[in-house]
């Protein structure tokens, strides 16, 4: 399927009283005459906040990106100029059904369509998830949808690691979060960190296991490290702000 690129610096406004009114046309302004080609354009959950904040979505949304779309160039799936795009221009109709809330104001289309294409954003956690779990070949279907309530059990901790580059690396971010998961660690990592008042105001556990990490990386070489490894790391940078 041929996918018509938007302009690199398209009129945001104009764009969004198109798409609310559905008059986006081939020859719109903000249309360049770039495209690319991708196999499919299967419908998949784009956001996952507020009333839209369902595992089933979640993993829908990887399954379908692991399926039909990561086996395109990374360029093109980790593209926000790809992303926005194709789901202005090509999945309106969705887009309106699965979340109404777009039509009511720029803010709400801009937050759920047009979001930096980042840490922050719902595809791109869910492109990486999708690539890391291709990459490992889990031995079953079951033991990915597994991972899947893993990562969404650990939503803030996800998104948090993934921000930084040198722990974007799919074998560790399995080995780390399956840590946790059999350390029974969850709850405390997602918990805030008191009576430190060297620390910020909402400092949790976690985020601080993290950042403990990439300080001491490559002393430490926390990506490259096995899951047992990895525990013993995470406890011992427990006890520092126990």
């Amino acid at each position: 399927m041929e996918i018509k690129l938007l302009k690199e610096n398209y009129n945001i406004e104009k764009l969004y009283q198109d798409f609310a009114s559905g008059n986006i046309t081939e020859n719109a302004d903000y249309i360049s005459n770039e495209s690319v080609h991708i196999p499919s354009d299967t419908n998949f959950p784009i956001y996952f906040a507020k009333a839209h904040n369902s595992f089933e979505d979640f993993k829908e949304a990887i399954q379908v990106l692991k399926k039909s779309y990561i086996d395109t160039d990374r360029d093109i799936h980790l593209s926000r100029r790809f992303w926005h795009s194709f789901l202005t221009l090509y999945k309106r109709a969705y887009i309106i059904e699965k979340y109404p809330e777009v039509l009511e104001s720029k803010k709400n289309f801009t937050n759920i369509v047009l979001k930096k294409f980042d840490w922050e954003n719902y595809i791109y956690k869910c492109v990486l998830a999708a690539e890391y779990i291709k990459d490992r070949g889990f031995d079953s279907e079951a033991e990915e949808v597994k991972f899947m309530k893993v990562i969404y059990s650990n939503f803030d901790l996800y998104n948090y690691i993934i921000k930084y580059n040198v722990f974007r690396n799919g074998n560790f971010i399995i080995n780390f979060l399956t840590a946790i998961d059999e350390e029974g660690l969850s709850d405390k990592l997602k918990k805030k960190i008191k009576n430190r008042s060297d620390l910020g105001k909402d400092e949790r556990y976690g985020r601080r296991v993290i950042f403990e990490m990439n300080k001491n990386y490559p002393i430490i070489m926390a990506p490259f490290l096995d899951k047992v490894e990895l525990k013993k790391e995470i406890h011992k940078f427990l006890k520092m702000y126990d």
